[in-house]
């Protein structure tokens, strides 16, 4: 089963651009990274007057976009609930990890992000188990869990690969 890591982290916290620095660092090292986001608003990737837009304007549940470099599926979901993460993981391609940003109630481990500009400050690992680590903007003395710079994403990508046996 393909390890899922998540970044979770209060709005503003730097999630993006550390799971956009890890994808990085880990693809560097020559592992397969898949992503996933959650988003808590309405999103669009189409662009309207679009070939596309307009199969999916006029009713197409799902619409897939191919070319020579790439390929996109969307799915809308008009009636139905947004799916659970299991659901969009069973999508996903063989990879070596998933990270998943966002999710930060989930059951799957995550590394939980302080930023001190953030605004909100109350700790996720205080209240969930599946925070396996800490990444932290200032000093932060936890009794049972590794604490990294937010900065340091060597490390942090250290610590992911030994945690999971990726490249092993």
């Amino acid at each position: 089963m393909t390890p899922v890591l998540g970044i979770a982290g209060w709005k503003n916290s730097g999630k993006t651009t550390l799971v956009e620095r890890l994808v990085a660092e880990l693809a560097a090292r020559g592992l397969t990274v898949a992503t996933v986001k959650h988003a808590h608003h309405d999103f669009d990737i189409d662009v309207p007057g679009t070939d596309s837009y307009r199969h999916r304007a006029s009713g197409a549940r799902e619409v897939a976009i191919v070319s020579a470099r790439r390929w996109a599926m969307m799915h809308e979901l008009r009636d139905e609930n947004e799916p659970a993460l299991d659901a969009v993981l069973a999508r996903l391609s063989p990879a070596d990890i998933v990270i998943v940003e966002g999710w930060k109630h989930g059951g799957h481990p995550k590394i939980e992000l302080r930023r001190r500009s953030a605004g909100e400050e109350r700790p996720l690992a205080d209240t969930d188990s599946s925070v396996i680590a800490i990444a932290a903007d200032y000093e932060i003395r936890a009794k049972s869990l590794p604490v990294f710079d937010i900065d340091d994403v060597g490390a942090i990508a250290d610590f992911v690969v030994g945690r999971f046996s990726l490249g092993a």
